[in-house]
């Protein structure tokens, strides 16, 4: 066991909290969506939370974790939704919210430290120079950007500028390595899939640069359906108009938006489903001729709206923000994220449908993927069993729509269930004891693991927990 008198006596100086509640809840993510999470993260927590000023601090803390054996966990905001940020062998909580400095904005890009809110960002790049960040999670208001690209993968914005992987979407990162004498690098280009979503297992982000777009007084705009699938054509060939300007455009199957959406209730029709965007100002009259040409029911417009005070933006009932709104409401709902490979996307689409019935509310999210718009779901699912939930996913992979497992705690089986061997080459190059973000990375602390066998990866740190 780790000295953590002695670790906090190496440390005296920097911003400490040993306090079991207060570490406690920088322990945590939102990984109680998922109820399989939920029963397996539960007990998992920190040792202390340590929150660094500087990249100086953050070097002091690696340095003196890697001497004393001691596990390190980068958080940002704790926005997301897998446990990323969890720490599932104790240790050191690296609470990276006071690095928040905004370094440089400049035509096209803006430079700021790992832990300054997306939003808070956002709101300086306007301010400055009418810019704004390409994409931001539904969660800006609260996500960091450093936590953004470690456990993100897109979001509001990605129906025009795709997602994070895309070669362009991210400029730079700065990173700590965790080694004896801690390395700072620089990464750009293909360089940057090494760290982008890696969950902080191969590195500490203290800086990004991201590139800026025009910003605009985006509208919110619902418009609704009587017939799921209609709403979803909708949608479908909206997002092929490349005159008109998104920055959102997201399917919502009824019951969700009339039962769950309660500060849009005044503007929604009980039984309708719904399409969700975010419309450029310039755009809306051609969004007016398109819906009225579909024969939609444009139930709500924020630019015609007598007050938004209260009534959440357009992005809070998207992404993530769907689950999480019916599940104030609905603690049994939980969801799963799709992949809808084109051309048939649709065919494929009405026929989850019908297969898994009233166990699955339809939500789409259109983005941009290597070139093309497709979509992509967040379903919600009525929980009522594991078996039901491992047997929904089943019907979905049957169906050719691959499973982004929001279920698992680790990179491999959250994404293309296989080994990243650029993200693993990276770990053992900069983290040669483990000692970042333990748990996360199969291909670390299983190398022979079978991806192919139908079993979960247990990490050895949760079962000692389990005791």
């Amino acid at each position: 066991m780790p000295d953590y008198d002695a670790l906090k006596k190496d440390l005296e100086g920097l911003t400490i909290e040993d306090n079991p509640a207060l570490v406690r809840q920088k322990s945590r993510d939102f990984y109680w969506y998922s109820p399989v999470l939920k029963e397996e993260l539960d007990k998992v927590v920190g040792d202390l939370v340590v929150t660094p000023k500087n990249e100086e601090e953050v070097i002091r803390v690696l340095k003196t974790a890697f001497a004393h054996g001691v596990p390190v966990t980068a958080r940002g905001g704790g926005t997301g939704n897998y446990g990323q940020c969890m720490p599932l062998s104790g240790g050191i909580v690296l609470n990276m919210l006071a690095m928040n400095a905004i370094k440089e904005i400049a035509p096209g890009r803006v430079l700021a430290e790992a832990g300054v809110l997306t939003a808070d960002l956002d709101r300086a790049c306007q301010e400055h120079s009418g810019q704004e960040l390409r994409f931001h999670p539904s969660t800006t208001a609260t996500a960091t950007l450093g936590g953004f690209v470690a456990g993100g993968s897109g979001g509001v914005g990605s129906i025009h500028w795709g997602g994070l992987r895309e070669l362009g979407n991210i400029l730079k990162l700065r990173i700590v390595t965790m080694e004896a004498e801690p390395r700072v690098i620089e990464l750009t280009g293909w360089d940057l899939q090494k760290v982008s979503h890696a969950y902080g297992t191969n590195g500490i982000i203290t800086e990004v640069e991201m590139p800026l777009a025009p910003a605009y007084d985006w509208v919110d705009v619902i418009v609704g359906y009587d017939d799921y699938m209609d709403a979803v054509r909708y949608a479908d060939n909206l997002a092929q108009r490349d005159g008109v300007l998104l920055k959102e455009l997201a399917v919502i199957s009824a019951p969700a938006p009339f039962d769950y959406f309660t500060r849009h209730k005044p503007f929604l029709k009980e039984g309708q489903s719904v399409v969700v965007m975010m419309v450029a100002p310039h755009s809306m009259g051609a969004i007016e001729s398109f819906t009225a040409m579909r024969k939609g029911d444009m139930r709500f417009r924020s630019d015609k709206a007598e007050s938004m005070k209260g009534i959440p933006h357009a992005y809070e009932i998207a992404w993530n923000h769907t689950t999480l709104r019916a599940l104030k409401l609905d603690t049994n709902i939980t969801y799963l994220q799709v992949q809808y490979s084109g051309p048939n996307h649709l065919e494929k689409i009405e026929t989850l449908e019908k297969l898994c019935g009233d166990d699955l509310i339809g939500h789409l999210e259109f983005i941009r993927f290597d070139g093309t718009v497709q979509c992509v779901g967040l379903p919600m699912v009525k929980y009522t069993t594991t078996e039901r939930l491992d047997e929904l996913m089943r019907i979905h992979e049957d169906t050719g729509c691959p499973i982004f497992n929001p279920h698992r705690y680790t990179l491999e089986e959250g994404g293309m269930k296989q080994t990243d061997t650029v993200q693993l080459a990276f770990k053992q190059e900069t983290d040669p004891k483990g000692l970042l973000n333990p748990g996360k990375m199969i291909a670390w602390e299983n190398p022979d693991f079978d991806f192919t066998a139908g079993k979960n990866f247990l990490f050895p740190g949760l079962a000692a927990l389990e005791g």
